[in-house]
Order: C-alpha cells, then sequence, then structure tokens
C-alpha cells in the first residue's frame, strides 16, 4: 500500500465537456494506480498538475495558458514540480505547447491517456519535456482505471468519436472516427457500481443515440436503455448527447417504458434556422426537430427538454436569428447553453467571413432574454408537484450544494435533472447525499426550483439509500478499497483537488474534504 504521507501529490483540472470530466477521472485513476495521492483539499498545486483541455471554443488556448503562466511561477518556487497536458487542445496543438510554455514537461492526445504516468516518468529521468500524440484511440479509455468524485452518481462511456461533419465543429478531427463499446462491457461495468453505490449512471457519447452503428445495429441504443432498466439496484438512468438526425422514436418509446430511464432530454438544435443548419451541415431541419420534441412530450408529458444554440454562424441574417428564436419559443426548453459563434482553424467554416460582433453580442442578448423567460414560464408552472430528488452534498462543491444555510436549505435533482433546493422540517430526518427526499415543488425561478413543503406541514419524505449508506460508510472510515474490491473508482476515496467540474451531476465528497 502506498504510504500517502510521502507519495507524490497531483491535481487535475479539467476544461471542457462532459467527456473530459470523465476523461480527468481515469487520469486520477492511472495516477492513483502509479503511487502518486491526490492533493488536499482546497490546494490549487501539487507534486503534478494535469491541465485537461477543450478545443470547441475561441478561448480554449486563452484559458490553458492563462493556467500555464500561473503555474510557471509557482514550479521555479517548487524544484521536482511537473506539468502535464492533456485532452483536445494538446491532441490539436501538439509540440506548439512546449514551445509556447517550456516549462511544461509533459503533452499527450485524446487517444492515448494511458501513456500519462510513464510520460511524467520518462520526462523526468531524461529531463527533457516528452510529446506524444497518437492519431487513432490505442486503449478505450473505460478499460483505464478511474477514480471517480462521486458515490450516487458516474458516467459510463458507450462510445468514443464522431462520424458526422458538422462545419463549425472541431471534435471528430480530435476524437476520431465513433467506436462503440460491446453491450456485455457496458452493463458489466454499470453492474460494478451499483454493487459500489452507485444509483445514477449517465451514458456517455459524442452522438450517444448513433451508438451501435460500428457493429451494424441501429436499434442498439434503445437496446441498451432497455437493458439497464434491468440492472437490479440502479435507479437513474441519463444520456447525453444525442444527435437529432439519429433520433429514433425506438428511443423515445424505451425512454418512456422503461421506469429507470429518467424523463429529461439535452438534444442540441444549434440554430432554428434551416439554411443555417444546411450551413452547418446539420442533416436535419428545424420542422423535424420540433416533431421529435413533440413525440417525447406525447411519451412524456413532464419531460424536461434542454438544448445547445449558437448564435452568429457566418452568413446568419435576422431572418435566420428570428427562425431560432421562433423554434425556441416553440420548443419551451427548460434551459439552454447559449453561445456566440467561435471560428475555429480546421473546421471548414473557419473561411467562412464572420458577421459582426457587435450584432451577435446583440443577438446574443435577444436570446438569452428569451430563454430566461421561457425558463422562468416552465419553472413556475410546476409549482404544486411532488417530485423525488436525489439529494447533492451539502458543502456547496457540488453542483447545486447548500442554497440557504440559515433555512436550512439542501439540494437534489429532480428526475427530469431540474435542480431544486429544499427545506428540512424541523425535527424531521436529515438526508443524506445520495439518499432520495420526496416534497413538493413551492416556488419557480429561472434556474432553479424552491421545495418547502415540509416546513408548512406539506410532503416531506427520506428514502434512504445503498449510495448513502457508502457516504455513511466514508464518513465513519468504515469504507476499505482493498478488501472491496474496488480500488479508488467506487468515488469514495479522498477527492482530487482542483478535480471535474460538477455538470449537474451529484458530486459526493468524504467529510473533512
Amino acid at each position: 500500500m502506498t504510504d500517502t504521507a510521502l507519495a507524490p501529490t497531483y491535481l487535475v483540472r479539467t476544461l471542457g465537456c462532459q467527456m473530459n470530466v470523465h476523461d480527468s477521472e481515469h487520469m486520477a485513476g492511472l495516477l492513483e494506480g502509479a503511487g502518486y495521492t491526490a492533493a488536499p483539499a482546497g490546494e490549487d498545486v501539487a507534486d503534478v498538475v494535469v491541465i485537461n483541455t477543450c478545443a470547441v471554443r475561441e478561448n480554449a488556448a486563452t484559458r490553458l495558458y492563462g493556467n500555464l503562466g500561473q503555474l510557471a511561477s509557482v514550479k521555479a518556487r517548487r524544484p521536482g514540480m511537473q506539468i502535464a497536458v492533456g485532452g483536445c487542445l494538446a491532441q490539436k496543438d501538439r509540440g506548439e505547447i512546449v514551445e509556447k510554455a517550456p516549462w511544461v514537461d509533459v503533452v499527450f492526445g485524446t487517444h492515448n491517456l494511458d501513456v500519462l504516468p510513464v510520460l511524467l516518468e520518462r520526462a523526468r529521468h531524461n529531463a527533457q519535456a516528452q510529446v506524444e500524440i497518437e492519431e487513432s484511440l490505442q486503449v478505450f479509455p473505460s478499460t483505464l482505471p478511474s477514480r471517480r468524485d462521486a458515490i450516487a452518481s458516474a458516467w459510463v462511456s458507450i462510445s468514443v468519436g464522431c462520424n458526422n461533419t458538422c462545419t463549425f465543429c472541431i471534435v471528430p478531427s480530435l476524437r476520431g472516427k465513433e467506436r462503440d463499446r460491446r453491450p456485455g462491457e457496458i452493463l458489466a461495468e454499470i453492474e460494478a457500481l451499483v454493487s459500489q453505490g452507485v444509483i445514477e449512471v449517465t451514458l456517455l457519447g459524442q452522438n450517444v443515440n448513433s451508438y451501435g452503428i460500428e457493429f451494424g445495429d441501429r436499434g442498439a441504443f434503445a437496446k441498451l436503455l432497455r437493458a439497464c432498466g434491468e440492472i437490479d439496484g440502479l435507479e437513474r438512468v441519463r444520456f447525453t448527447s444525442p444527435h437529432p438526425a439519429a433520433f429514433t422514436d425506438d428511443v423515445i418509446d424505451a425512454m418512456a417504458t422503461t421506469p429507470t430511464v429518467m424523463p429529461s432530454l439535452h438534444m442540441p438544435l444549434q440554430s432554428g434556422s434551416d439554411a443555417v443548419l444546411r450551413a452547418m451541415r446539420r442533416s436535419y431541419r428545424s420542422a423535424k426537430y420540433l416533431g421529435i420534441l413533440e413525440r417525447v412530450r406525447a411519451a412524456m408529458p413532464h419531460a424536461s427538454i434542454t438544448t445547445d444554440i449558437i448564435v452568429g454562424f457566418p452568413g446568419e441574417t435576422e431572418q435566420d436569428f428570428e427562425d431560432t428564436l421562433r423554434v425556441v419559443e416553440a420548443s419551451r426548453f427548460s434551459s439552454a447553453f447559449t453561445f456566440q459563434y467561435s471560428p475555429r482553424p480546421g473546421t471548414p467554416s473557419f473561411e467562412l467571413p464572420e458577421i459582426p460582433a457587435d450584432v451577435m453580442k446583440e443577438r446574443y442578448g435577444r436570446l438569452q432574454e428569451l430563454q430566461e423567460r421561457i425558463s422562468l414560464e416552465e419553472n413556475r408552472a410546476i409549482v404544486g408537484r411532488t417530485v423525488e430528488l436525489l439529494v447533492l452534498d451539502s458543502d456547496g462543491k457540488a453542483s447545486g450544494g447548500r442554497k440557504d444555510a440559515a433555512r436550512s436549505r439542501l439540494s437534489g435533482r429532480a428526475p427530469d435533472n431540474r435542480l431544486v433546493h429544499f427545506t428540512v422540517p424541523d425535527g424531521a430526518p436529515a438526508p443524506r447525499p445520495g439518499d432520495l427526499v420526496t416534497v413538493d415543488v413551492t416556488h419557480g425561478a429561472p434556474f432553479h426550483l424552491i421545495a418547502d413543503s415540509g416546513v408548512a406541514g406539506g410532503t416531506y419524505a427520506v428514502r434512504r439509500t445503498r449510495a448513502g449508506d457508502a457516504w455513511d460508510a466514508v464518513r465513519s472510515g468504515e469504507h476499505d478499497h482493498g478488501s472491496g474490491g474496488c480500488g479508488s473508482t467506487c468515488g469514495t476515496a479522498s477527492p482530487a483537488a482542483g478535480g471535474p467540474v460538477g455538470l449537474g451531476i451529484p458530486t459526493l465528497r468524504a467529510a473533512g474534504a
């Protein structure tokens, strides 16, 4: 067993999407397997600092070099410290990172996460930066060690890569063609996670609903959702992100008829203009998109639908933007991730003339204003509904956390993934992170709901879960990784400082962490 008092420390800083968050868990698992230990909570430096980068937005490089600039002076005062850069921007810029930041020790890409510990040791031995980028996937990430920061919830990758050719997106060139895992491997991983206390999983894929194309089964994703529903002890299944062009009615049926598949759907729209969708090479049109939403809501009336939208794609006219506003109004999204168009070198749209920045900014503001109004209206319409919440960590570090200490409000996620802050009535049993609480929604705001029904003598009930039991075991020091056969993958190890960012999935941490 590693003496953690003497072991070198590490932290992983994550920039980017859910895929990056999950990759960071594997990086942490690899480092712990190589004898490193997580830096104490609250520290922002360690013996090894890994920056897991994103390349989707124009400011990705600015964020990276801002981090690296801050670390340069730290490294100068800390002999032996190493800095590694991985992820999408590393895959794209390669040796350019070391040229711009010569104090970086290791650069590795999206296709060879497994080499991180070896490259760190080689850089240390040779006293020279190591840059190793592979052009295709060497080891499927899910076969690598993992060190999760969550007890109740887990990411499960079902595929990597993307076969689409959206003109604004650099991901296919950095993640490669779609590679699918076999269903048996995925289900075995989920069963193992459930045995460790997980009650919620989120299936990950660049285009999650195209799963199965590699082995010739276009109905594989719907079958996988139904199979997840057969796993004893698994309470909630989510997935992200599907592509509208590949969204089929059998997936809707699987969602509606499998109780553990949650009534929430994140499906990128990108634009409501058919002309812009065509220029983006998004192989659907607004009518098809709205038709999918109509069928989803017919099957699941309380489904919450969220989306991604790009404002100011090259050539977007005022009429195109008005079409987007029209589709957003009709879609009634519970929330939307909105972005101003960001040109990325290496993408077909990079060569197109950009629209004026002030026009883009003005349109962006109008879209945000519209969506905030819709979000508020949709959330107010939920007032009075009884919901069961998966309780989040109350230390404020998780997505949600303690909302209002004066009122003892805690936070949880409803089945439709809305964030709900709720009050524990005086004298009532307090839930543990990972437990499930039933309450009535009493107030709706644009970005969250309030459920104070318990203090008014209304609905309040706690259902204790295995995830809550695992939380208790961590707090009491009774959890034994070795005898449990889980290593550090169960999410109950001391959390990595600066670890994965919160993206709406509960993150549970040990007491005092």
